[in-house]
């Protein structure tokens, strides 16, 4: 488990007196600068609740989570995204994807029907080619290459399924060290991290979109 908690200013603390400045997603140490109600009453927080605490502030930095998966998703990869989606707009979090249909479009829908942000990096050169659901079109104009900035842009990625788009992505994403998480028999490759659920995605989320330190992120599985 993660120790969090939350004073009356609306701080968010470790248990070894760090506190989290979200504008330049870094740790600070309890006598910098910067901080009030350092000596005021906290209460716990799990992680979930920090997230969606943090990421609703105006001052801090919201770095979109990817979702990458095919254009022609069965059943459950629909759900799934579109869950995913969802939840992580519940948590004022943006998506970042590819902007068009199949899992794209089901990501972005949960998540723009819950009032999140979405993003979509588009292949060509027209914004209008994106779904109904993006909010940020931004037509790239480099085709498939644009599947590296997806992978560069995202704190992490989630890959719903995949075929072999979603799996240059996830590659990309593994070469330049983000976490990668799969659902819904995303692709098999060595560092992706495969969960059983929506839900146990968004836990294993937790230490990324807190910019834990390393040696508390094996605390939070």
């Amino acid at each position: 488990m993660i120790n969090l908690q939350i004073d009356d200013q609306g701080t968010i603390w470790q248990s070894d007196e760090t506190w989290l400045d979200s504008w330049h997603w870094r740790w600070m140490p309890s006598d910098a600068q910067g901080v009030s109600g350092s000596k005021g009453a906290r209460q716990t927080i799990d992680g979930l609740e920090a997230v969606r605490h943090v990421y609703a502030q105006k001052n801090t930095r919201k770095i979109p989570i990817g979702i990458i998966g095919p254009n022609e998703p069965d059943a459950d990869m629909l759900k799934a995204a579109e869950l995913l989606g969802a939840k992580l707009a519940e948590l004022n979090v943006p998506i970042l994807c590819g902007g068009r249909g199949g899992v794209m479009e089901a990501a972005s829908r949960g998540a723009f029907l819950q009032g999140g942000l979405t993003m979509g990096f588009l292949r060509g050169d027209d914004w209008r080619d994106a779904n109904d659901y993006i909010t940020i079109p931004l037509a790239t104009g480099i085709g498939h290459a644009r599947n590296a900035l997806i992978a560069q842009g995202s704190q992490a990625l989630v890959a719903v399924g995949g075929q072999y788009g979603t799996h240059s992505e996830a590659a990309f994403g593994l070469v330049f060290g983000k976490q990668v998480f799969g659902l819904c028999h995303a692709p098999d490759i060595d560092g992706v991290q495969h969960k059983e659920s929506v839900e146990a995605v968004l836990e294993a989320l937790v230490p990324v979109l807190l910019h834990l330190p390393a040696s508390t992120k094996s605390d939070a599985s």
